[in-house]
């Protein structure tokens, strides 16, 4: 299956249930304060309402190739793919009760700047660089060439608990579709 980036999935392995976001559902988000790329200082525990978190490995950046066998990395590929899908659902998710959205990496802020901009997202990336949330939440991480980083997943908060996770996630592009249909599912 083709998307319109032209990534065919079905060259890229599946990434596997391996258990290791089951305990989330039900979690209370930890009081960590993150960095936005708009410039906010976000505390994912203090915020009203329903909130998504999409989590991806890394951004790619079009100057910058991409690590060696990252398409070989079941659930690498995809990170831009789904910041886009997030962005151009953007609306319905607002319109499905959704308050706040974020993607979020252990990038720096000032490399998911870059991508924020250039993909003209309606949202922030958040950077859990120092791993404060990731540590505190126990989120499966990976390591490419000696960088360790996060798996793809995608969180349902609402004020400040954890009610659903997506993982693993896969096609990383349709992860906004699944995350509407949940939605509509579960008003």
């Amino acid at each position: 299956m083709e998307n319109p980036a032209g990534v065919d999935w079905s060259r890229i392995p599946v990434p596997v249930e391996d258990g290791l976001a089951a305990h989330l559902p039900g979690m209370t988000l930890p009081s960590v304060r993150l960095a936005g790329t708009d410039g906010s200082v976000v505390d994912l525990s203090k915020l009203p309402g329903r909130s998504v978190i999409y989590i991806y490995p890394m951004t790619g950046r079009p100057d910058i190739p991409a690590p060696d066998g990252w398409d070989t990395i079941p659930g690498a590929r995809g990170c831009t793919l789904q910041s886009c899908a997030f962005r151009d659902h953007f609306a319905t998710l607002r319109d499905l009760g959704v308050r706040h959205l974020f993607g979020l990496s252990v990038q720096g802020t000032a490399y998911q700047k870059e991508a924020a901009d250039r993909l003209h997202l309606p949202f922030p990336l958040l950077s859990d660089e120092g791993f404060a949330l990731a540590g505190a939440l126990k989120l499966p991480t990976l390591t490419v060439h000696g960088q360790r980083l996060l798996k793809r997943m995608t969180i349902v908060a609402k004020d400040g608990r954890i009610e659903h996770v997506f993982y693993p996630v896969f096609p990383p592009d349709r992860n906004a579709d699944r995350v509407i249909e949940w939605l509509q599912d579960n008003p």
